[in-house]
């Protein structure tokens, strides 16, 4: 035993070196929406100032993501870890080309909510906390994609569950509680079975640091003698990572909800909340679980088809504009799920660029929703009517979401598709690619409808039909959404590019691990 007087060396148990600066980069996105959420509980009597300090935070907030971005793009993945101790004792978090990329144009996203909310969002809403909500669920959202550390992964998804279930009651009216209360049970199960299998997933590694999950499962699959249930714990990740996602047949809750609540909380549910879901499936099985996932990969891909075409079904059988939405929202779970079960880079590739395509139409196609029920008094479809006449240029901007949503070209939605299809076609699976063009076909005839019905008809009789006031509330995150979706098909490139590099590094997470564990770290 060393006397008091001899000198310990922390190098091998703590971080003993001043961070770079830019390593600050990768945990300054959860930090800034808590600070700013806690300000504003503490103001929450000065409303007035509410939206405009949220505002600035996220619009901070997307400046960071960038930042990140770039940093990731030049450097590689970035590593700060917590409380002094080296990873993988220290909590790490950890932002490489897909976490970064998902946490920008979320972000984005929220801004553009957080801009539509300003005419959305009545005084009552303000005064119960819809901002402060807004800023940590972001919080929420921006931690799981960047924490380095599973078990931290289930704490993220606790705060943006508990920050949606206050957005989703907002207001307080009767189909807002019962809608939350079905969403409040089915996620409450999926978090729960996410806890248990984190469990799992300790007791056989002994380790919650993906990275160091990472490189310690090679070795456990050689395992012949008391092998560890790797197949058992990847199967209880699928099932609640499809829970949160809702994809067949765990899915009935968001279809029963998301239709409930203001059209900027369905606008940022619908664009972000399931996005998280997949993004975790997509992390833990492809980067930490491969061989596993493949396993199964029969099994994800029947939930893929079944949640696609069940799915557009059921967006062609709404009347009501909200739940329509919430049905096309899930077909597009259903494709990034195609992507996870066929496994290839080329095939995650699809399904991380399908998520950033979803992220911005499905937000934009909530607001869009919400300005015609706007202009029209009413979600429902057989009451719509002559939206072209009074609103053209919307109604142009809602044909073009419209047709991304669809997978049609020259917009976003078009090329994960096409990569979706040849990957399914590459290996065979003709079937998979079958159902990827039949849910397309689907949701294109539900989009055609609410199209021609809703705007192209003539308005029903007794209808208002002066002209609306144009309100920059409303044209200023739409047109954005709008425009991202349009560039995104037109030069799709840069975003090529980028979800190439992050299929790359799941597929090869070298890099990854050497940023959590550099040279010479402790094994």
């Amino acid at each position: 035993m060393a006397s008091p007087s001899t000198p310990v060396d922390l190098a091998a148990a703590m971080v003993t070196t001043v961070p770079a600066l830019a390593d600050w980069l990768v945990i300054l996105p959860t930090a800034l929406m808590i600070l700013a959420g806690a300000a504003l509980m503490m103001i929450r009597k000065s409303v007035r100032l509410h939206a405009v300090i949220a505002i600035a935070a996220l619009v901070l907030l997307v400046l960071i993501d960038a930042l990140l971005l770039w940093q990731v793009s030049s450097s590689g993945p970035v590593t700060m870890t917590m409380g002094g101790w080296l990873p993988p004792f220290g909590i790490s978090f950890t932002a490489d080309m897909f976490g970064a990329v998902m946490a920008l144009v979320s972000a984005l996203a929220a801004l553009s909510a957080a801009v539509y909310s300003l005419r959305d969002i009545d005084a009552s809403g303000l005064r119960h906390g819809f901002f402060a909500f807004l800023l940590l669920l972001m919080a929420g959202v921006s931690g799981a994609f960047l924490t380095g550390d599973i078990f931290n992964l289930y704490v993220w998804f606790e705060v943006l569950l508990i920050s949606s279930f206050g957005l989703l009651i907002l207001g307080s009216e009767p189909k807002q509680i019962e809608g939350a209360l079905k969403y409040a049970i089915l996620n409450l199960i999926g978090t729960t079975l996410f806890l248990i299998t984190v469990g799992y997933l300790y007791a056989i590694f002994g380790t919650l640091n993906m990275a160091d999950i990472a490189r310690k499962a090679g070795a456990l699959r050689g395992v012949t003698e008391n092998a560890p249930p790797l197949m058992t714990l990847t199967a209880l990740f699928v099932l609640a990572f499809c829970m949160k996602a809702a994809a067949f047949p765990v899915n009935f809750w968001l279809p029963a909800s998301y239709h409930t609540p203001r059209i900027t909380v369905s606008a940022l549910f619908g664009g972000l909340l399931t996005k998280v879901g997949i993004y975790a499936l997509i992390r833990v099985t492809i980067m930490l679980l491969p061989v596993e996932r493949e396993a199964i990969s029969l099994v994800v891909a029947a939930s893929a088809v079944l949640t696609m075409i069940l799915g557009a079904l059921g967006a062609l059988a709404q009347n009501d504009l909200r739940r329509m939405v919430g049905y096309v929202v899930i077909v597009g779970i259903g494709n990034m799920l195609a992507g996870v079960a066929i496994g290839s880079p080329a095939s995650v590739s699809g399904a991380i660029l399908y998520a950033l395509h979803s992220i911005v139409t499905m937000t934009a196609l909530y607001l869009v929703v919400g300005e015609a029920g706007r202009l029209a008094g009413t979600f429902e479809l057989s009451r719509l009517g002559g939206l072209w006449s009074r609103a053209p240029w919307f109604s142009f901007a809602s044909l073009a979401l419209m047709l991304a949503a669809a997978g049609l070209p020259p917009l976003s939605g078009l090329w994960p598709k096409v990569m979706l299809l040849k990957a399914s076609l590459d290996i065979g699976a003709w079937w998979l690619a079958i159902a990827i063009l039949l849910s397309a076909f689907l949701v294109t005839l539900a989009l055609a409808r609410v199209f021609l019905l809703a705007f192209w008809r003539p308005a029903p009789d007794g209808m208002d039909q002066s002209l609306p006031e144009t309100d920059w509330r409303s044209v200023l995150p739409i047109g954005l959404l709008s425009a991202l979706v349009l560039v995104f098909g037109v030069y799709p490139e840069p975003l090529l590019a980028l979800g190439q590099a992050a299929a790359d590094g799941l597929a090869d997470p070298s890099a990854y691990i050497r940023s959590v564990f550099p040279e010479g770290a402790a094994p």
